[in-house]
């Protein structure tokens, strides 16, 4: 092995580069009922995003002109963390699951159910945890 390839590895090692640890993970984190999860200009009208939530927990809020969704951006199918909407699917980027915007249910793929939701309301122009 190369001198470089052998630092490369080790630097990556201790750093805890690649592992699952050093990633966000799904969910609501140690946030509770009443903590903001976004402001409405964060998320604007006909789009998605993550947003991180307390104790490195994160949420998929998604805006439409019907109000706003917010789901546990985890795949039911093997907890990969699902990408915004894009072209109005949200998708795994894993096996392809697509899943619909609006209510989160499962359109196709390998996926046997549906994203979960987790229950939000709007309070002034924030998006609080109900």
């Amino acid at each position: 092995m190369e001198r470089r390839t052998l630092l490369l590895c080790g630097l990556l090692a201790l750093t805890g580069c690649g592992s699952p640890a050093a990633a966000r993970q799904p969910g609501v984190g140690s946030a509770r009922t009443g903590d903001r999860v976004a402001g409405l200009a964060d998320v604007p009208e006909g789009s998605g995003a993550l947003v991180p939530m307390p104790g490195d927990g994160q949420l998929l809020v998604v805006r439409s002109a019907d109000g706003v969704r917010v789901f546990n951006p985890a795949c039911p199918h093997q907890g990969t963390v699902v990408d915004p909407p894009a072209a109005g699917v949200i998708t795994c980027p894993t096996h392809r699951s697509a899943f619909d915007p609006t209510s989160g249910a499962v359109l196709s793929g390998p996926s046997p159910k549906g994203l979960a939701e987790v229950p939000v309301r709007v309070s002034g122009e924030d998006i609080v945890l109900a």
